[in-house]
């Protein structure tokens, strides 16, 4: 099995459980064909279901909370190097993610180009933008303001910053989806319940919901200050020297409507990149989220990133 592995790399509230998070992606028959491949997908480092993050116990029995280090991208791929050499794993057949998975397949290709056939990355970018970071910092504006916080140091508390993850889950949910597909699906609606909210923001309070019961809010700060850090070409002579750089077949992958990470971004790697494929342009109208959604047509992407795996 360990000849034709393939690595997934998760989205940052993604987990080891692909088809948990992933539908119709990895099964008999479905483009990550487990009849035909070994899938393994560990938990991000800085994770909190699975991997060592800021939830997890240190040395003095208390866990790390506002102790924890940060992390980077290349971090991160440090960690699933260890955990592919730990697993006897020296060569995957394709490294493919979305979003923050993007980010690590595409470090996997410039780092580690003879550990990777190919990669495949989806909605994702070479280098976090300034609306990226300008977004994602009012989120963890939002967790870190919360009274039930503690600098980090909840865990041993009745309540933890259940509100703040909340409001930064709804500021990110928002950013995933569509503005057409919320006046569509929603617009000026009431939700018909005696609370007198607008429909969309009892959708965006279901979803906030949704993630606190199942995500650790120092982990969502860990991870999203690791996705503000993405940049290829630090210490590499910048994005352009890093990508021509890559000599590993190439798959991008883009949203047409992603307002998160504009399809200019995934055009950028294409372009750049000299062994990249043409840019793959996937029309939904989901937004970022499309990637989870367009399962057929991310598949048809997979398949092909496969076909020209070295």
């Amino acid at each position: 099995a360990k000849d034709n592995a393939i690595l997934i790399n998760h989205a940052m509230t993604g987990w080891s459980d692909v088809p948990g998070w992933w539908p119709n992606m990895v099964g008999p028959g479905l483009p990550f064909d487990t009849d035909k491949y070994f899938i393994v997908c560990p938990n991000v480092i800085g994770g909190c279901q699975g991997s060592t993050g800021p939830a997890s116990i240190a040395a003095d029995g208390k866990p790390y909370g506002s102790r924890f280090p940060v992390l980077t991208i290349r971090d991160m791929v440090a960690a699933e190097i260890a955990f592919s050499d730990a697993i006897g794993i020296d060569k995957y057949v394709l490294a493919a993610g979305p979003s923050l998975g993007g980010m690590r397949s595409l470090e996997w290709a410039i780092s580690h180009p003879d550990r990777v056939g190919a990669i495949c990355t989806i909605g994702s970018s070479a280098v976090a933008t300034g609306d990226q970071i300008g977004t994602a910092s009012i989120q963890i504006r939002a967790i870190k303001s919360d009274p039930h916080f503690y600098n980090g140091d909840y865990y041993g508390e009745k309540i933890g910053p259940v509100e703040g993850m909340g409001i930064a889950r709804r500021i990110a949910h928002l950013t995933y989806r569509t503005e057409s597909e919320m006046d569509v699906r929603f617009g000026r609606q009431l939700q018909g319940d005696d609370t007198g909210r607008y429909a969309v923001a009892s959708y965006l309070d279901h979803q906030a919901q949704k993630l606190a019961k199942r995500f650790d809010a120092n982990t969502y700060i860990c991870l999203t200050e690791a996705m503000n850090s993405h940049d290829v070409g630090r210490g590499r002579g910048g994005v352009v020297a890093a990508l021509e750089s890559i000599t590993v077949p190439t798959v991008v992958v883009s949203i047409s409507t992603d307002r998160l990470f504009p399809p200019r971004l995934q055009a950028e790697i294409a372009d750049l990149v000299p062994v990249a494929e043409p840019l793959i342009s996937i029309n939904s109208d989901f937004g970022h989220d499309g990637f989870l959604l367009e399962s057929e047509a991310v598949g048809e992407a997979i398949s092909l990133a496969l076909d020209v795996a070295t």
